[in-house]
């Protein structure tokens, strides 16, 4: 390049005119813009008509001078603005934040990156201070054989000695697992092998897993509407996790023993 650029300049002395371009022309495009060309030399070095808009550097017929008469300009963006809040309250949602174009990009220069970025957020409690996130934290969960070896009696000393709370049974339907449940087949993890995609579950609330205070069993789904998708976490094996929607509460669980777990 070096030694053309050396050739043209010495061609220019001998030739006024000959090194007509782009900044003789006066011309710099953006994009592909047919009118907008020059009379000299190509950089594959062929004279006659050349361009000086962006596409020419795709079409490889640039004026020689192109990327002295037009350097590239890449854009360049401000800072992040602070994260928006959530849009409401007790219902997953987003946060936004933005970014401004300070510099637009020219004459094949970088192109701008991502202006907007977007992320969950979910806030806990009501405008008027309730709170309300048992439907959206994950619900933690075991086989019912578990519930052979733990009594409806609280162990707790929160729970009254004297109070026998019957809980409350809630049912969902499962749309989606890892891989890594199907894995499982140590004694005390092999229940894990039986959850599938698009069944109903039946999920037992009952002390020590159910607050003393609220009555309620962390990630119990209760306030949800159905159709929003909760989340679930085997115990014994963190890998093992999906998502489900909530059917409805129940007393009493009645689904067959392969799909009968226990919050924890």
């Amino acid at each position: 390049m070096r030694t053309l650029w050396l050739a043209l300049c010495a061609l220019a002395r001998l030739w006024p005119g000959a090194l007509a371009g782009c900044t003789e022309a006066g011309r710099c495009c953006p994009g592909r813009d047919a009118s907008c060309f020059a009379r000299g030399w190509r950089l594959d070095r062929v004279y006659g008509t050349c361009f000086c808009d962006q596409a020419c550097l795709l079409t490889g017929d640039c004026c020689f001078d192109y990327t002295r008469a037009c350097p590239a300009r890449p854009c360049i963006v401000g800072e992040w603005s602070p994260w928006s809040g959530c849009a409401a309250q007790c219902k997953p949602m987003a946060r936004v934040r933005r970014r401004l174009v300070q510099q637009e990009p020219r004459n094949g220069g970088a192109p701008c990156p991502a202006l907007e970025e977007r992320a969950g957020c979910l806030e806990y409690t009501t405008p008027q201070g309730q709170a309300c996130g048992h439907a959206f934290v994950p619900a933690f969960i075991t086989t019912s054989a578990f519930n052979k070896e733990r009594t409806r009696h609280a162990a707790s000393p929160q729970w009254s000695t004297v109070t026998e709370d019957t809980g409350y049974c809630m049912e969902f339907k499962t749309e989606s697992l890892t891989h890594h449940c199907a894995l499982e087949n140590r004694p005390l993890t092999r229940w894990m092998q039986y959850l599938r995609e698009g069944y109903t579950v039946c999920v037992d609330c009952q002390p020590p897993a159910m607050n003393s205070v609220s009555l309620r069993c962390s990630g119990d789904g209760l306030d949800s509407d159905g159709n929003q998708t909760l989340h679930w976490q085997a115990i014994g094996n963190p890998r093992c996790q999906g998502t489900w929607k909530k059917v409805r509460r129940v007393d009493q669980c009645s689904c067959p023993a392969v799909h009968s777990f226990i919050f924890i």
